[in-house]
């Protein structure tokens, strides 16, 4: 389920921001070939004006073919050459690139802003100022495989209601009592109570807390990371402000953490292909997020968009960022670059990135085992 999730999230926001280039380009006059859904082989497809929308076989996306965004004799000079993208005015041609980043922004903030509007999870303390939380409940974040919780059946997403060992009751249940309160009870039996999404029986999980893998603290562990997590729940409006909050909040920190973790494995301080997350790794994330419930799957989607915006804003070939650049340096020079070297360039970078997404999925799958 897992799987087919993701692919419906990563097909949706590629399609977002390839509508992005499709819509400016066709206001500014310039010819779209084809809109395709996937990637190719194609499956089947129709023609509607100039412009052929294709089904494709691989699901992972899909892609607008603008006429002369590779320049070529044809879409410079040919008989059609003044729709041309090559040929437009280069603050059209920027907007036209610029395009499928703004619309990724865009989907985010209204994802964030409907999960607003439909009860958000979100973590106490985090909250802007003002905004009340609901329901709020010491929450499993994440289980260890084959951790004594694991075993018990606890999950992503469980709300933990009530902690016990023989007669000794936790009362107050947060993060810090409740890891006290393991410490306490080393090899004695914990019984915890729980409720798991919209299922309003109780649960009960028997563990008996352990010292887990490569612990340095060797302290008795069930294997969980958890935090209080409330429902936040706003009207239309104040929904929306939020949403654009919470929208430019994080694209400052995924900012700020790209350029950390690009100057941290310049200089040898991280190794960038172990710390970067890929498609499989995703998955597992995207499992995670589901057990939270269809609102926190829409935030999770909204992040993701963002992520991609910004890697999209790189000034590495292939990407828009790397088609503004070249874009940049021809507005200096006041003449285009040669045809066949941003061809080429864009053609290597291509090559690049799917090299490195193969890098990075081969040690995604490593981590499994």
């Amino acid at each position: 389920m897992s799987v087919v999730i993701f692919f419906i999230i990563l097909l949706v926001l590629v399609l977002v921001h390839e509508f992005g280039h499709f819509f400016t380009a066709k206001n500014f006059g310039i010819r779209v070939d084809e809109f395709g859904f996937g990637f190719p082989p194609k499956l089947f497809g129709f023609k509607k004006g100039e412009t052929e929308y294709s089904l494709n076989l691989l699901p992972i996306g899909g892609f607008v073919k603008i006429f002369g965004e590779n320049p070529d004799d044809e879409n410079t000079n040919g008989p059609d050459a003044e729709r041309s993208f090559v040929n437009k005015a280069k603050w059209k041609q920027a907007i036209v690139l610029f395009a499928g980043v703004l619309a990724n922004f865009l989907l985010a903030w209204i994802l964030f802003s409907i999960s607003f509007m439909s009860g958000l999870p979100t973590s106490v303390g985090s909250e802007s100022a003002g905004l009340k939380l609901s329901n709020v409940n010491l929450t499993v974040i994440s289980v260890l495989e084959k951790s004594p919780a694991q075993i018990a059946g606890l999950k992503s997403g469980d709300k933990i209601i009530s902690v016990k060992s023989s007669l000794d009751v936790l009362n107050k249940i947060d993060p810090d009592t409740l890891k006290s309160f393991i410490v306490l009870h080393p090899k004695k039996e914990i019984e915890i109570k729980y409720l798991r999404g919209k299922d309003e029986n109780m649960h009960l999980a028997r563990m008996t807390p352990t010292e887990i893998g490569n612990s340095t603290s060797r302290e008795p562990m069930i294997g969980i990371s958890m935090d209080m997590i409330g429902t936040a729940r706003l009207p239309f409006l104040s929904a929306f402000l939020e949403g654009m909050r919470l929208n430019w909040f994080v694209t400052k920190s995924t900012i700020g953490g790209l350029y950390t973790l690009i100057s941290e494995g310049i200089y040898g301080k991280t190794n960038l292909l172990t710390s970067v997350i890929g498609p499989v790794g995703m998955v597992g994330i995207v499992g995670d997020a589901y057990q939270f419930g269809f609102v926190y799957l829409l935030s999770f989607s909204a992040l993701i968009s963002i992520n991609l915006a910004i890697i999209n804003l790189l000034p590495f070939p292939a990407l828009d960022g790397g088609r503004l650049f070249f874009l940049l340096i021809e507005k200096i020079k006041g003449s285009r670059i040669n045809p066949k070297v941003t061809n080429t360039a864009n053609m290597i970078g291509f090559s690049i990135l799917v090299l490195l997404m193969l890098v990075v999925t081969y040690h995604d799958v490593v981590k499994l085992f």
